[in-house]
């Protein structure tokens, strides 16, 4: 059986220094992109793992120009690490965890489910939204790292933010769609909140909660925007009863046995950093 080399390993474990100004950055923005969270060696291994394990694991027979908006998107494929014991190294990792937990300011965090996001060549864009629209929780302490698995240059669809766009409520109840694309990006024209986007280099990653509006760019170029994202909860997380479709599954998917009211705590929803 293969094993992930030690020195990945105990990468994975080593802390990660956050200053106070970033934390500050993020309560304010409710996301933020940090430099050199990753080293080459360990963005080169996943990026081998994770695309060989979106292989077996991708079913997408439909042309790309015969798919919605929401199919040229991206390729999605979820919860890898409970198919591929490498790929639970990097959604283990107390590293990532540690400044999730962190920028939410929480005692701990666990895991909600991974997903690998890959934009294909000709891929279109990922429209205007906000996660927690599909999430069945009560509160919002849950934040995504986004782990770019090469360069990301403007013309392979990076992450962009509206920073700070967390307070909108309007827009919260629409799913990624034409729909949220032409709505949220009139709505974000005018108002204040900055629309960040920026190339991401090699072992950056960035982080943002449920609700901060973001989107994509289209891949123009020929080559894969392989993304892996961990989606991390507080630890103490309560399931709240589904407020649409999109929530009930969630429920049933993510959190299965998980009950409405209580402390999310399954077998799928593992504690992965704890102060």
């Amino acid at each position: 059986m293969q094993t992930i080399p030690n020195s990945i390993k105990e990468y994975l474990d080593t802390p990660y220094s956050l200053n106070q100004d970033q934390i500050d950055f993020y309560q304010k923005n409710r996301f933020i992109k940090l430099k050199e969270v990753l080293n080459q060696e360990t963005v080169a291994y996943f990026n081998q793992v994770i695309s060989d394990q979106v292989n077996v694991m991708n079913q997408e027979q439909t042309a790309l120009e015969d798919r919605t908006t929401y199919g040229k998107a991206f390729l999605q494929l979820f919860n890898l690490w409970v198919e591929n014991t490498l790929i639970k190294d990097l959604i283990y990792s107390k590293r990532l965890a540690r400044i999730a937990s962190e920028l939410m300011e929480v005692n701990g965090v666990r895991l909600y489910h991974d997903q690998a996001l890959f934009k294909e060549g000709g891929g279109g864009i990922t429209p205007w939204h906000a996660d927690q629209y599909y999430w069945p929780l009560e509160t919002d302490k849950t934040v995504t790292a986004w782990i770019p698995l090469q360069e990301t240059p403007f013309n392979m669809g990076p992450l962009e933010f509206s920073a700070g766009s967390h307070v909108i409520v309007e827009g919260r109840e629409l799913a990624i769609s034409d729909e949220s694309e032409e709505i949220l990006d009139r709505k974000l024209r005018v108002t204040d909140f900055n629309h960040v986007i920026e190339a991401f280099d090699l072992g950056e990653i960035s982080y943002h909660s449920g609700w901060v509006f973001h989107r994509a760019g289209a891949n123009t170029t020929n080559e894969m925007r392989k993304v892996m994202t961990i989606i991390y909860m507080d630890k103490d997380m309560i399931l709240k009863n589904p407020e649409n479709s999109n929530q009930e599954h969630d429920w049933k998917t993510w959190c299965p046995g998980a009950k409405i009211g209580e402390i999310i705590n399954t077998p799928i929803n593992p504690l992965l950093y704890s102060k």
